[in-house]
């Protein structure tokens, strides 16, 4: 029988594994999917497909919240011929990327499977990430200006 510390750390794993997916450009998920050499046979059994979720935000951080605006967000679930079932969500119009993240989502429940596609996929996906982070941040640095303000000695 499985613990319910051991399920809550397979959910968080999970939960972390499909983020990397969710926030990887799609040319970059493709391109390591197709050197992984998974097996891509599923049965789809919701989309992909496209529609529009409502953005909520608050002032401040603990404000009363309020709908901001819409994003456009796409969906896929899929199911193995081992019967596992894989979703995927992400925001914008890539429907192969989401296709891809729900087989991804649906592989990695075979313990078989986990190793090679946290070798393959995310560990390559986590890092690039962790560039484009360093990459942006050393950009943002660039254009710091740092304000100073003189006292006078007769203020």
């Amino acid at each position: 029988m499985v613990s319910r510390q051991e399920r809550q750390a397979v959910t968080e794993r999970r939960r972390e594994a499909m983020a990397v997916l969710a926030m990887a450009s799609g040319a970059d998920l493709m391109q390591l999917w197709n050197e992984a050499g998974l097996p891509d046979e599923a049965e789809t059994l919701r989309g992909p497909e496209t529609g529009l979720v409502t953005v909520r935000g608050r002032m401040g951080g603990g404000g009363a919240p309020f709908n901001f605006g819409e994003a456009t967000v796409t969906r896929a679930t899929v199911k193995l011929p081992g019967g596992e079932v894989g979703h995927a969500y992400a925001l914008g119009r890539e429907k192969m990327k989401v296709r891809v993240a729900a087989l991804i989502d649906a592989l990695r429940q075979d313990p078989d499977l986990e190793a090679r596609i946290e070798e393959k996929i995310l560990a390559p996906l986590r890092a690039r990430r962790i560039e484009a982070d360093a990459t942006r941040r050393a950009e943002t640095a660039a254009t710091k200006v740092d304000f100073f303000t003189m006292v006078r000695g007769e203020d």
